[in-house]
C-alpha cells in the first residue's frame, strides 16, 4: 500500500516542473490571446526550460522583462508584440 502510493506521488511530482507556467497560457488566453495554447507560443523546445530556446514572442518577453528591470514577464506587454 505505501509503495503504491509512493509511486502515484513520485509520478504526480515528476509531471510538475513541465507544467510549471502553465498558468500563463491560461492567463494570456484569458487576456484575449488565444492564440496561445501552450508554452510552445514562446518556448521553442518541447520541454521548456529557464534559459532554453525562446520563439519570436518568447525573445520579445524576455527583452521586455530586461527593458523594464522586471522581477518577471508581464503577460500585458503582449498588447504591444507586433510579431506573429
Amino acid at each position: 500500500m505505501i509503495r503504491t502510493l509512493s509511486a502515484i506521488l513520485i509520478l504526480a511530482l515528476a509531471g510538475l516542473p513541465a507544467q510549471a507556467k502553465l498558468p500563463f497560457v491560461k492567463k494570456a488566453q484569458s487576456m484575449g490571446f488565444t492564440e496561445i495554447k501552450t508554452c510552445q507560443a514562446c518556448h521553442a523546445a518541447a520541454k521548456p526550460a529557464k534559459d532554453g530556446p525562446m520563439t519570436e514572442r518568447g525573445q520579445f518577453l524576455k527583452a521586455q522583462k530586461a527593458a523594464r528591470k522586471a522581477d518577471q514577464v508581464d503577460l500585458a506587454w503582449l498588447k504591444e508584440y507586433k510579431g506573429k
